[in-house]
C-alpha cells in the first residue's frame, strides 16, 4: 500500500514563499512572494516582513507592498545595506526560500486619506517608490484623478530603472492600460549623474522647474493632492514645501490635501 506524501510544511511562522528575485543594481533589488489567501490590503499600504534572526527571534521591518491590491502575489522593492541587520541577509534570498510576513497591512498612502482633487502627485526618493508602484497599478488612481505625476529622485541613473520599466509597462497592461492613457506623467531625476532631469524633488518643486517642464500650474489646495515617501529628512522638507503651497497634511481618519508615509524603510535596515 502506497503512502500519500504529506504536503510541504512551512518552517517559519507566517511564512510565504519567494517566487522571483531581480537585482537592479548593487544597492537595489525587488522580489515577489506568495500572497496569503486571507490578506486584504489597500494599494499603498505596508506590512512587516523579514527573516528569522540568529537568536531565533523574527527580524522584521516595515515594507510597502509594491504590487497592487488585485495582484495574486506580493512584490517588494528593497535597498541592500551590507551591514544592515535585515537586508544584509534578505538580499541573498532565492526563489523557493521563505520569508516571514505579518499579514496586518497599515499605512497612510491610501486614497481614503485624501480629499477629492484634480491632480495627484507621487513624491519619492530611492525605494520610497514602492508604495507608488502599487498605486500606479491601481484602477482607483485613474478613476479619481485627471492627472497623476510621479516624481522620483535617485543618485544614479541605474537606480531609476525599476520605476522606468514599471511606468513604461503600464500603457500595455491588460487591466489598466486604457485607464492610464496619457494621465500619468513621469518625472525622474538624478542628483549625481548627468540626466535629462537633474536635482532633488524638493529643489524642483521649490524652484517651480517641474511645473514649467510639465506645463502644469503651481500646486494649489483646490486642485492638487500629494503623497510623500522617502527618508525622514526628505519627508520633513517636502512637507514644509507642500504646506507652503497651502496644502494640509491628512490621515486615514482626517482626509486632507497630502499624506506622508512615516514607516519608510531607510538606509540602516
Amino acid at each position: 500500500m502506497n503512502e500519500i506524501a504529506p504536503a510541504p510544511v512551512k518552517t517559519l511562522p507566517d511564512a510565504q514563499t519567494v517566487t522571483t528575485v531581480k537585482h537592479w543594481t548593487d544597492r537595489l533589488f525587488s522580489f515577489r512572494v506568495s500572497r496569503p489567501a486571507s490578506l486584504r490590503f489597500r494599494s499603498g499600504e505596508f506590512v512587516m516582513i523579514g527573516l528569522m534572526g540568529e537568536n531565533g527571534k523574527p527580524l522584521l521591518r516595515a515594507y510597502s507592498i509594491a504590487s497592487p491590491s488585485w495582484d495574486e502575489e506580493l512584490e517588494f522593492y528593497s535597498i541592500k545595506v551590507p551591514d544592515g541587520p535585515l537586508t544584509s541577509k534578505l538580499q541573498h534570498i532565492q526563489p523557493g526560500d521563505e520569508i516571514i510576513l505579518r499579514p496586518k497591512p497599515v499605512g497612510t498612502l491610501v486614497h481614503d486619506a485624501l480629499m477629492p482633487g484634480k491632480r495627484l502627485w507621487f513624491l519619492a526618493t530611492g525605494t520610497g517608490l514602492a508604495p507608488f508602484a502599487s498605486l500606479m497599478r491601481e484602477p482607483e488612481t485613474y478613476e479619481k484623478y485627471d492627472q497623476i505625476i510621479m516624481m522620483h529622485t535617485c543618485r544614479e541613473v541605474a537606480e531609476l530603472e525599476y520605476g522606468r520599466q514599471l511606468v513604461e509597462s503600464l500603457k500595455d497592461d491588460p487591466l489598466i492600460g486604457e485607464m492610464v492613457g496619457d494621465k500619468l506623467r513621469y518625472y525622474p531625476t538624478c542628483t549625481r549623474q548627468e540626466f535629462h532631469h537633474m536635482g532633488r524633488v524638493t529643489d524642483n518643486l521649490s524652484s517651480g522647474k517641474v511645473f514649467a517642464d510639465l506645463g502644469l500650474p503651481q500646486m494649489n489646495p483646490a486642485e492638487d493632492r500629494a503623497m510623500v515617501c522617502g527618508s525622514l529628512a526628505f519627508n520633513i522638507d517636502v512637507k514644509a514645501i507642500l504646506e507652503g503651497f497651502g496644502l494640509r497634511e491628512g490621515a486615514n481618519s482626517d482626509p486632507k490635501e497630502f499624506v506622508v508615509e512615516k514607516a519608510f524603510v531607510g538606509d540602516g535596515i
